[in-house]
């Protein structure tokens, strides 16, 4: 339920875009950004920046190319992200976060109770990862089965 008190957590209208981080949220992420790598060029991009078009991409579903100007270039994003998603960065701010708002809430850090219905249970069983990859891969036509239909056509006039 929606009480004056959340709605104002909730407030982003100061913000340039609603998907901007407020300077709290701010204060608990940027601890968690790597720091630049030790030798070569200094940092030049402002990283609480690059979060912020991170965050419009996500917060808006657009395209890369329809980020804004004054945001960093869409290049510039896109790289923080494949690093940070590789060096374990935005695992980090997730669990981080995650954890924040249970103890806000009044809760365990994790989760004491867990449900498994026998649909996922099932689903398990049957290969996991492996299998789901095969089923949302779309099937391939085999060279033989195109050349087929190509000559077919042509044998046909």
């Amino acid at each position: 339920m929606w009480t004056p008190e959340h709605r104002l957590a909730a407030d982003r209208s100061g913000l340039r875009y609603p998907s901007d981080l407020t300077d709290a949220e701010w204060a608990i992420v940027e601890p968690m950004i790597p720091p630049a790598r030790h030798g070569g060029r200094k940092r030049s991009v402002n990283v609480r920046e690059v979060l912020n078009g991170i965050f419009y991409i996500l917060w808006t579903g657009c395209q890369w190319k329809a980020l804004p100007k004054d945001l960093p270039p869409k290049s510039t994003v896109h790289d923080y992200l494949e690093l940070w998603n590789w060096d374990g960065t935005l695992e980090r701010i997730h669990h981080a976060l995650y954890v924040a708002v249970r103890e806000q809430e009044g809760r365990e850090a994790s989760p004491t109770v867990a449900i498994i219905d026998s649909q996922t249970a099932k689903g398990t069983q049957k290969g996991g990862l492996g299998s789901i990859l095969r089923a949302t891969t779309r099937a391939r036509r085999s060279k033989v089965a195109s050349g087929t239909s190509w000559s077919t056509r042509w044998v046909s006039c």
